[in-house]
C-alpha cells in the first residue's frame, strides 16, 4: 500500500492550519523543528510564544506522531507530572468532550459508567484546570491544528531529510530530497528515529545496552520473560518436532544470548487500532493483498495448545482495547501472540525511507492478517471468531487511509549518546538530575524484542515492565548533544537515555514536555548568542517555571 499523501494533501493541510506553504529555495527561520510528533508540535509552538519565527519540517503527509495516529489512551503514570503545553493540550481535549455535541455514538455518562473510565470521570470538564485523558484521533488531530494556527506556525509536509550542513559543530542547513532548504540558528531534532541527529554526525546508539555498560539490571538481553509469554510449550518447526524443517513464520533464527549482554535488538513496534464493534459507524475488516493463514500457524498451535491444556481462552488474551469516547477503542498489544509484530523492526532504525516503508506496509499486512485470522480461521476457538468479526475500522477515523492508524508506533529506534545518559538509576530515585526540564513517570517499559527457540519450544525475549519508585526529573544535558558533535541542536525524543530508561521515559506527554523545554532552551541560548550547551540552568528554569513545566515531585 503506498501511504504517501500526494502533495495536494500537503498543501490542503497547510490552507486548513491558515498557512501559506513556500516553494522557496531557501526557507528562513530562527528555529527549525524537524519532525511533526507531538514534541515537535509543542516545540513549535513554544517558539512562536517567545517571539520568535519557526518553521515545522515534517517528513510525512501527517502531523501529531502517535498523539493523532491511535495512542488515545495517555501512558504516563502520575498525570500530576504533567504541566506547560502538554498539560494545555489534555485540557483543550477536556474542553472539547465538554459539549454534549462531541458525544455522537453514546453519552459521556454512558462511556463514564460503562467503559470503565472512571479515571477521566471529572465533576464539571468545562472547569478551569480539567483535563481528560482519553480521546479520538481526530480530536487530538483538531487540538493541535488549532494550537499551530494560533501560533502562526509554517507548517512543511512530505519534506524527508537528504543531507544536513555544518560549519564545524554547527548546524547552518538542512536540505530535503525535495530540494528544499531549511536555514535557522537553532535546530530541534523531534523524530521518532533520530533522523537528523544521525545526518548532524552525532553520537547514538542503537538496541540494548549491556547490563555492565551503566550499572543496571534491566537492561539487555533477558535471563527470563515471564510478561507476555506462551502460557503451554508451542512447537515453532515446520514439521513438527523436526528442526530440519526450519521454522515457522514469525520466529527468528539464532540463540537467546548470554544474560545481561547487550544485542542491536529494539523493542517491537505496532499499531494502536481505533476499532469499534457499533455497526452504523464501522468499516469492514479487510485482509491484507494475498493472505494466507497458513502464515499464522504459529498463533492456530498456540490456541490449540490452550485448549488441549483445558484453558479456555478468549479475545482479550490477544489485544487489549481501551475504550475511547464514542464506542472507539486503543486497541494495543496483549498476551504472547498478538498486535505486536515481534523480530520485525530491528533494521528500522537505520534504514532509509524506503525501506521503512517496506517495513510499515508489513506491519500492516502482519495486523490485518492476524486479526483476519482471528475472525475467519476454523482452528480459532468459536467464541473468539464470533467476537472479533463484531470488530472494525471506526469509519471516521483516518478517512484518508480507509480506517488505518497512520502512523506506526515507533517505541524506540536511535537514541543520542551525549555526556549525560539518563539510566535506570534516575528512575529508581538512587540518582537525580539537577537540571530538571520535565518529569517522567511511567514503567521502566520494553515490550518484548525477539522470538527465538529455547529447549524446543517458542519463546518470547525482552519484556520488563517494572515501575519507578516516583515521577523523577530528566536532565537538561539528556537532550543536548556533546559540545563537540552540534552547538545548536536539542533532541527531545531520541534524547541521551539507555534502553530501559528510554521504556520509561518516551510517553508522548513527556515528548511534549521535552519538546516545549527544548524549544525554550533553544530561544534563550540564541538571545544570547551562545550554545546550547553554555546555557544557565538558572535562567531556563526560571523560565520553564513561570510556562508551568513541572520539574519536581512532590508538586508544591
Amino acid at each position: 500500500m503506498n501511504r504517501t499523501a500526494p502533495l495536494a494533501l500537503a498543501l490542503a493541510l497547510s490552507l486548513w492550519l491558515g498557512l501559506s506553504p513556500s516553494h522557496a529555495e531557501f526557507i528562513e527561520s530562527d528555529v527549525c523543528v524537524f519532525g511533526g510528533t507531538s514534541a515537535g508540535i509543542a516545540a513549535a509552538v513554544q517558539v512562536s510564544r517567545m517571539g520568535k519565527s519557526v518553521v515545522l519540517v515534517e517528513p510525512g503527509p501527517y502531523l501529531g506522531g502517535l498523539t493523532t495516529g491511535g495512542l488515545g489512551a495517555t501512558d504516563i503514570g502520575n498525570k500530576a507530572a504533567i504541566g506547560g503545553i502538554a498539560r494545555e493540550f489534555y485540557q483543550a481535549i477536556a474542553k472539547h468532550y465538554a459539549k454534549d455535541t462531541s458525544w455522537v455514538f453514546e453519552t459521556r455518562e454512558e462511556y463514564i459508567s460503562k467503559r470503565n473510565a472512571g479515571r477521566n470521570a471529572v465533576a464539571d470538564l468545562s472547569a478551569p484546570g480539567a483535563a481528560w485523558w482519553t480521546f479520538e484521533p481526530h480530536v487530538a488531530e483538531q487540538v493541535f491544528a488549532k494550537m499551530l494556527k494560533e501560533a502562526k506556525v509554517a507548517v512543511y509536509l512530505n519534506q524527508r531529510l537528504n543531507l544536513v550542513r555544518k560549519d564545524k559543530a554547527r548546524i547552518g542547513e538542512i536540505v530535503t530530497e525535495e530540494s528544499e532548504v531549511f536555514r535557522a540558528r537553532m535546530f530541534i531534532d523531534a523524530t521518532y528515529e533520530g533522523d537528523l541527529l544521525n545526518k548532524a554526525d552525532v553520537s547514538f546508539a542503537v538496541g540494548r545496552e549491556a547490563n555492565r555498560e551503566y550499572g543496571e539490571t534491566l537492561n539487555g538481553i533477558r535471563p527470563q520473560t515471564p510478561k507476555h509469554q506462551f502460557q503451554v510449550p508451542v512447537d515453532p518447526y515446520i514439521t513438527p518436532g523436526d528442526a530440519k524443517s526450519g521454522l515457522l513464520p514469525f520466529v527468528q533464527k539464532g540463540e537467546l544470548g548470554k544474560a545481561g549482554d547487550g544485542d542491536n535488538k529494539v523493542q517491537t513496534y505496532n499499531f494502536r487500532l481505533c476499532f469499534t464493534t457499533n455497526e452504523a459507524n464501522r468499516l469492514p475488516l479487510e485482509a491484507p493483498k494475498g493472505y494466507d493463514p497458513a502464515r499464522y500457524e504459529l498463533l492456530a498451535r498456540y490456541l490449540e495448545a490452550l485448549v488441549a491444556a483445558g484453558k479456555k481462552p478468549v479475545l482479550s488474551d490477544f489485544c487489549h482495547p481501551v475504550w475511547m469516547p464514542n464506542q472507539k477503542t486503543d486497541i494495543n498489544n496483549n498476551g504472547a501472540f498478538s498486535t505486536d509484530y515481534i523480530g520485525a523492526n530491528h533494521g528500522f532504525p537505520e534504514a532509509d525511507y524506503a525501506a521503512r516503508e517496506r517495513t510499515i506496509e508489513d506491519h500492516e499486512n502482519y495486523t490485518r492478517g492476524f486479526l483476519t485470522f482471528l475472525a475467519t480461521s476454523l482452528r480459532v476457538p468459536e467464541n473468539i471468531r464470533n467476537e472479533m468479526k463484531r470488530w472494525g475500522p471506526a469509519k471516521d477515523e483516518f478517512t484518508t487511509t480507509r480506517g488505518w492508524p497512520r502512523q506506526l508506533y515507533i517505541r524506540e529506534a536511535r537514541r543520542m549518546v551525549s555526556d549525560y545518559v539518563m539510566t535506570e538509576s534516575h528512575c529508581r530515585g538512587e540518582v537525580k538530575a539537577d537540571d530538571a526540564i520535565g518529569l517522567a513517570a511511567y514503567n521502566m517499559d520494553s515490550h518484548n524484542c525477539q522470538r527465538i527457540v529455547r529447549n524446543g519450544a517458542t519463546e518470547n525475549e525482552g519484556d520488563v515492565q517494572v515501575p519507578p519508585m516516583s515521577p523523577y526529573p530528566i536532565s537538561y544535558r539528556a537532550i543536548m548533544p556533546k559540545r563537540s558533535e552540534a552547538e545548536n541542536l536539542l533532541v527531545p525524543v531520541c534524547l541521551s537515555a539507555s534502553h530501559i530508561a528510554y521504556g520509561s521515559i518516551r510517553m508522548e506527554p513527556v515528548f511534549m514536555i521535552l519538546g516545549q523545554s527544548a524549544a525554550t532552551a533553544a530561544v534563550l541560548a540564541m538571545d544570547e548568542k551562545i550554545r546550547v550547551q553554555k546555557l544557565d540552568y538558572a535562567k531556563l528554569k526560571k523560565v520553564l517555571l513561570a510556562d508551568k513545566q513541572v520539574l519536581a515531585w512532590p508538586v508544591d
